[in-house]
Parts: structure tokens; C-alpha cells; sequence
């Protein structure tokens, strides 16, 4: 099943996508849908045809954005570290996620690079959770970018400063259940720079998968439905290359998992 936040004639809906037609579930966005209801009873609550309908950024109001850095074996190795022990995690705030279509709108001068990941949807409450009950606390999945300011992450240790700026880390442009979309079989995760790709990887080699990232959070911290859990990033960032790459304005930014779609999001940079 595929759902979405939708903007349509109206406003805002979250929807299902039932054949090629968005339909309206009860609610104005998924956030709100997943803070009352579970995504198995959607298809059952779906309401009237939402003619024109566009996929938005479809979870507005994330209680956390947690993301896992260094998580495929290829990134950590381009990176000079050794394979991890535990995850390697940040957070983001809510006002860092954008949509699947929208422009990164940032300042000149700044060393802006990519990274493509699968996001997790959590749509039960989950704390102290084992492995069995954070597979089954999964909303879905989606697909998001960590596009990240480099200059600013490595001014220190702790990256937060590069990996927060507003209105940059695009998500969408849907959320598919589980029961169609398992990261354990694996899906690539693929990025493009004005047609060229740049990273492709498969989920299958990610070294902790999302219900060992969701088991490993929730014992530290509650994570409740409508939470995102970014996953991390395959090798080929702009940052590890040599000669370095970095994104310019106008630059368009691809991030596709096939099963889910693509986000396609142009860089502006303002003086």
C-alpha cells in the first residue's frame, strides 16, 4: 500500500493510493493520520477521488528525525573508519525535511553535498523494544536525501551543524507498508546529479537494518508513530571524491529507490 500527503484543490490530505487514484483518508496529513490510526486499517478508510492530487512532503510533524550516519560498508570504508560497533547517530529537527519536488534553497559558498537513504516510517509506539516488535512497529518506508553542509559539519566533532539547515533534507514522495517494500531482500538506493549517478547501493548491505536502528533507539528514547528514522548512505558522496564534488546552483538532485519513487530537488544558491 502506498500512502501519501497529498495537496490538492481543497488543501492538504493524507490519501491511499488506490489503482493510479488518490483517495482521502481522514485526516490532513500523515503525521496526523499515524498519531490516530494504524496504515493495515487505511485502505478501509478510504473516502472520496482527489482529482489533481500531488504527493507533498508527507510527514510535516515528526516527533523525531533520527538518522544513522556511516551505515553501508562502502561509505565507511571511503571514510577511513573501521566498521562500527553501534549505530552512529544524529537528529534533525523537523523544519529540516522539505518535499519530494521542492527547490534547497541555501546560501552561496557553501560545500553542499548528497546523500541518498531509505527513511523509516514508525507507526506504533515503540520503547525497550526487541527486534521482533521494532519489525512489526513499521510504518513503511520512504525515500529521503541528507544533503549535508561539509564545510559547516566538520568545523567540530559532532556533525549537528551541517546536517540540520532548513528546508534540506527532501522526503517522499510516498510511504509503502511493509508488506510490499522488505530493505532485508534488498532495493538499491541510488542518487543522480543532472542525470549522472553518483551512489548505488542495496539495502542488503546495510550493517544495521531499520528494525535493529528502531530496537537500538527505542531503548534510550520512546519513539512514537509518525517518527522518521533515516538509515544512512551508500559511498560516491561529493566529499570523499578526488577531486572533491560539490553541488552548484542549479544543480538537479535524484534520489530514487525503485518501489517507492524519486525525488527530484534543485539546488538555489541566494547571495
Amino acid at each position: 500500500m502506498r500512502l501519501a500527503t497529498v495537496a490538492h484543490a481543497a488543501g492538504t490530505s493524507a490519501a491511499v493510493l488506490q489503482g493510479d487514484l488518490w483517495r482521502a483518508l481522514p485526516a490532513a496529513d500523515l503525521s496526523a493520520l499515524l498519531a490516530t490510526t494504524s496504515p493495515a486499517r487505511a485502505a478501509d478508510l478510504a473516502g472520496e477521488m482527489l482529482n489533481g492530487a500531488v504527493p507533498v512532503q508527507p510527514l510535516p510533524r515528526p516527533g523525531k528525525v533520527i538518522c544513522c550516519g556511516l551505515n553501508y560498508a562502502d561509505h565507511i570504508t571511503e571514510t577511513g573508519r573501521d566498521l562500527p560497533a553501534y549505530p552512529t547517530l544524529f537528529a534533525k529537527y523537523a523544519d529540516t525535511l522539505t518535499g519530494p519536488g521542492d527547490d534547497l534553497v541555501m546560501p552561496q559558498g557553501l560545500q553542499v553535498d548528497w546523500e541518498a537513504e531509505l527513511a523509516v516510517v514508525v507507526g506504533t509506539p515503540l520503547r525497550h523494544a526487541d527486534r521482533a516488535a521494532a519489525l512489526d512497529g513499521i510504518a513503511g518506508y520512504t525515500v529521503a536525501n541528507d544533503i549535508s553542509v561539509r564545510d559547516w559539519q566538520y568545523r567540530t566533532l559532532q556533525w549537528f551543524q551541517g546536517k540540520t539547515w532548513d528546508a534540506t533534507t527532501p522526503v517522499g514522495p510516498v510511504i509503502v507498508t511493509p508488506d510490499e517494500l522488505d530493505p532485508a531482500a534488498g532495493v538499491d538506493v541510488i542518487c543522480r546529479i543532472n542525470g549522472q549517478e553518483v551512489q548505488r547501493d542495496t539495502t542488503r548491505t546495510l550493517v544495521f537494518d531499520a528494525a535493529d536502528l528502531l530496537a537500538y533507539i527505542s531503548t534510550f528514547t520512546v519513539l512514537r508513530p509518525g517518527d522518521l528514522v533515516l538509515t544512512g548512505t551508500p559511498g560516491g558522496i561529493g566529499a570523499a571524491r578526488k577531486p572533491q564534488w560539490f553541488l552548484a546552483d542549479g544543480d538537479v538532485v535524484e534520489t530514487e529507490i525503485p518501489g517507492i519513487g524519486t525525488l527530484r530537488n534543485t539546488l538555489r544558491l541566494e547571495s
